[in-house]
């Protein structure tokens, strides 16, 4: 897992529009990478609406919003069009960038163990360092947490 002060991996992966993203394309800002198991489940949708639900926030303070998890793009445009998400899903088909982040863990479902995207998020500064890592996210209350670390990083 990465810690924090580590230089934040770069990738390039397509959104939920087919565009290309290349981490390092956003030097200068901060970014919250997120990782999420999957589109339109229910911890998936709540951590994703209440990011929306606070956009303006993000929007004001400059933050780029990367959500990334191994669904596909057509999901992803799903996803984004039924919760009018404002921010852009990454698709990781291949799994490399779940990989580099170390959020590819196993986990346990009903009795069986697998391996799966575990919901961890990434505070990114505009160096490209790695300011925050979040191992423990509440689907709920992830995005206001994220804006009161950003508040104290950034001052």
């Amino acid at each position: 897992m990465l810690q924090v002060g580590d230089p934040a991996p770069d990738f390039t992966l397509a959104d939920q529009n087919t565009a290309n993203h290349k981490l390092s394309s956003y030097r200068g800002k901060w970014v919250l990478l997120y990782f999420y198991p999957k589109d339109n489940t229910p911890g998936c949708t709540k951590e994703a609406c209440a990011i929306r639900d606070v956009w303006a926030d993000y929007n004001d303070n400059d933050i780029v919003v990367l959500g990334v998890s191994t669904d596909s793009v057509a999901s992803h445009k799903k996803f984004e069009d039924k919760h009018s998400l404002p921010f852009t899903l990454l698709a990781d088909v291949n799994k490399e960038v779940v990989k580099a982040y170390g959020v590819w863990q196993p986990k346990k479902l009903a009795g069986r163990e697998f391996l799966g995207t575990k919901r961890i998020s990434f505070l990114i500064d505009p160096d490209g360092k790695i300011a925050k890592v979040y191992e423990k996210v509440k689907p709920t209350t992830h995005a206001e947490d994220v804006l009161a670390d950003f508040k104290e990083l950034s001052a």
